[in-house]
């Protein structure tokens, strides 16, 4: 069975840190791109970031580009998001997705509609003091 599993959620305050993880089991993911979207209540899915397969090439919405990095352990499966300077606006559940041999821009592209070929349960981040 294929799982996407996030963790490293939790609340921070505004200027703070977290950095999300999400372990892929089931299959390999070598030839996946991996990627993050979140959805706040009361919004529309939204596109963050994504990574090739490789790893070699990244993409980033223009709201936390600077702000947040992407990468992954290709060895462990797992992709990870750092989180930095905060902000209440980044309030939201961030899932997990992976496509397989998509680009990242691809991944970006499909945050409307959600037709990866894998999701996460998503894992709660909250921004407030």
């Amino acid at each position: 069975q294929v799982q996407l599993v996030e963790s490293g959620g939790g609340l921070v305050q505004p200027g703070g840190s977290l950095r999300l993880s999400c372990a892929a089991s089931g299959r390999t993911f070598s030839t996946y791109a991996m990627g993050w979207v979140r959805q706040a209540p009361g919004n529309e899915r939204e596109f963050v970031a994504a990574v090739s397969w490789s790893g070699s090439s990244t993409y980033y919405a223009d709201s936390v580009n600077g702000r947040f990095t992407i990468s992954r352990d290709k060895a462990k499966n797992t992709v990870f998001l750092q989180m930095n300077s905060l902000k209440p606006e980044d309030t939201a559940t961030y899932y997990c997705a992976a496509h397989r041999w998509a680009t990242p821009q691809a991944m970006g592209d499909m945050a409307s509609s959600g037709k990866y070929d894998y999701w996460g349960q998503g894992t709660q981040v909250t921004v407030s003091s």
